[in-house]
């Protein structure tokens, strides 16, 4: 958010989703919205939108929601979708639900499939998305494989020859690297999002993946112990451990 920048009070509390700017007057009317502990009737007024704001800002009894430029770090769970259009569970049904409604809205950066859990970002920062999802910051994202059946041998020499070419596409894979756990699991760091790459790059070597965690996403790894479908949000200088070496 640009440093000195303002904005009417209803005008931000309906951009954060908790209603319409009518309906966060009748809330202001209420003495539903205290500012530094007063309660503040006239939601025409603009404020600054300081980092403090959320402390010194109660809404409905609670603090205001975070403003805008949040990045969340989620814990992605099996079996959620990374939409906000398709049906069943979505990654958005575990944040707080008037975040929905939000504008800039949340997104995913990047997307993992149905069946894949882990490390997972959400923002409505715009350009960070772009800049993490950009093909020329080529950030690594390191994901754990348990396979169907046991390593061959020559599959790590294969993902790092950047000649491997998937089924249906003429451009070679960058190189990825390849870390053996067991015979039947590994760590995989691929610096593209093809879809499905990493599925995909297994199926090519015959084999087939059975689990499919992300660990990494840059340097940021998912902390250990948090349990899936948590979520925080992440600290300024967090957000610059993403285009850290890890």
């Amino acid at each position: 958010m640009a440093k000195g920048a303002t904005s009417r009070v209803d005008r931000l509390l309906s951009a954060l989703g908790y209603g319409s700017r009518r309906e966060m007057a009748r809330l202001a009317a209420a003495g539903g919205i205290v500012l530094d502990g007063v309660a503040l009737r006239d939601v025409t007024g603009r404020i600054a939108l300081t980092p403090d704001l959320p402390a010194r800002m109660v809404v409905m009894g609670a603090p205001l929601d975070p403003l805008p430029g949040l990045v969340i770090l989620m814990h992605k769970p099996l079996g959620v979708t990374c939409s906000h259009k398709e049906e069943g569970p979505l990654v958005y049904d575990l944040l707080p639900r008037r975040w929905r409604g939000r504008d800039p809205m949340i997104s995913t950066v990047g997307r993992l499939d149905k069946q894949t859990s882990g490390l997972l970002l959400l923002t409505d920062d715009g350009d960070l998305l772009h800049r993490v999802i950009s093909p020329k910051v080529a950030l690594p994202k390191t994901y754990r494989a348990v396979l169907a059946r046991p390593l061959r041998g020559e599959e790590g020499a294969v993902f790092a020859s950047g000649q491997m070419i998937l089924e249906g596409e003429a451009k070679p894979l960058a190189p990825a690297v390849l870390e053996v756990v067991s015979e039947r699991e590994a760590l995989l760091t691929v610096t593209e999002g093809r879809y499905h790459q990493v599925r995909r790059m297994f199926a090519a070597v015959g084999n087939h993946v059975e689990a499919l965690h992300r660990e990494r996403l840059g340097g940021l790894r998912l902390p250990e112990g948090m349990e899936p479908g948590a979520w925080r949000l992440l600290e300024a200088a967090e957000i610059g451990t993403i285009f850290a070496e890890g």
